[in-house]
């Protein structure tokens, strides 16, 4: 098994302190996580993409590069690549850009994305962002590779005969499908046979087991091999510690503002309590062997071999937060990498010999 740190970038006051970082302070945080999740050895980091508040994250592919001179090892995630805002051609652009800068450790995962304020920015409707999202896909899959591409576009000038440069380093990069609710990319993730991506966060496990069921269906009636079938997870929240109750005790000011922002959204909370937050979300918090055997309960229902948690501290203190993401490099994740698979590939970036001597 695979784990990831990724941020969305999230800039509002902090929801227990009510303190909020500058931005540059909020980027320079976003920077020193990366770090830290080389340091400690997980094997990806990723940064998110929004267009609306509270989010400064609207420049993935600047951030990622940025992250890409300061790293040599993690493997660089996008989480998610909203294609169904983008001009598939910009956005071959600067991610095959960013493939030869990152020395191929770039992954994307795309989706529709969320939000109204963003689909009004670009002014894209609910009705089509789905078929922007399928036909971006459809154009930059066929920029990374083929030399010129010809299609009938409909969101977008049509191509003919198009070259677009650079020539990316990976054939091909990796993409996943960000999957929340809907089977309309879990269906596409199927068709060319890509790994999903289940955001696993807001509802219980019944929703998302549901979703991965029917990638996995999907992806035998389009003929694939089942034993190529790559799943992802996300996760609620987490925070570990060697007894279980300081865990569950340093958490509980993180989940009161949790219910706070939920009020103040005027959502009724899926998890109305600390202990069924625990108990029923995807949320890892508690013993390093609590989090171990949750991560087992979960993988009996989605068969996943990657996990993402957030690289945020979401209201814990900056030294409690590198304490569990310690522990959990030092006691859960050697335990999970030894009981539960990898993802069906390498997972270093492959580079012909002469490029390699070139790497320093």
């Amino acid at each position: 098994m695979k784990f990831l740190l990724s941020t969305l970038i999230v800039h509002a006051p902090d929801p227990v302190t009510g303190v909020q970082k500058s931005t540059f302070d909020r980027f320079r945080e976003v920077i020193d996580k990366a770090l830290l999740a080389e340091e400690l050895g997980f094997d990806g980091y990723g940064v998110g993409e929004r267009h609306e508040r509270p989010f400064i994250s609207s420049s993935p592919t600047v951030v990622l590069s940025h992250l890409a001179a300061l790293t040599r090892r993690i493997r660089l995630f996008t989480t998610v690549t909203t294609l169904s805002l983008l001009d598939p051609v910009r956005a071959y652009e600067d991610y095959a850009t960013l493939d030869h800068l990152s020395q191929g450790r770039l992954e994307l995962i795309i989706g529709k994305g969320n939000g109204a304020a963003q689909r009004e920015l670009f002014q894209v409707t609910p009705e089509d962002q789905w078929e922007r999202n399928a036909e971006s896909y459809e154009v930059f899959r066929r920029l990374w590779r083929q030399d010129k591409v010809t299609y009938d576009t409909r969101f977008r000038p049509p191509l003919h005969e198009a070259e677009v440069w650079p020539r990316p380093l990976q054939q091909p990069v990796r993409v996943w499908h960000g999957s929340a609710t809907s089977r309309e990319s879990v269906d596409l993730a199927a068709r060319y046979g890509d790994p999903l991506f289940s955001a696993n966060v807001t509802n219980p496990i019944g929703p998302y087991a549901e979703l991965i069921a029917y990638y996995r269906e999907r992806w035998a009636h389009y003929g694939h091999d089942p034993a190529r079938a790559a799943v992802g997870s996300g996760t609620a929240g987490y925070h570990a510690a060697h007894r279980s109750q300081d865990a569950v005790a340093a958490y509980a000011p993180v989940f009161a503002g949790y219910l706070q922002l939920q009020e103040k959204l005027g959502v009724a909370p899926v998890f109305p309590t600390l202990e069924d937050f625990v108990e029923r979300s995807s949320a890892l918090v508690g013993s390093p062997q609590q989090v171990i055997e949750k991560v087992h309960r979960y993988h009996e229902q989605f068969g996943h071999s990657v996990i993402n948690l957030s690289a945020d501290a979401n209201g814990l203190p900056d030294h409690q937060h590198r304490a569990g993401l310690e522990l959990f490099q030092a006691e859960i994740a050697p335990a999970l990498r030894h009981t539960l698979p990898d993802p069906p590939w390498e997972w270093a970036p492959a580079r012909p010999a002469a490029e390699q001597e070139l790497v320093p």
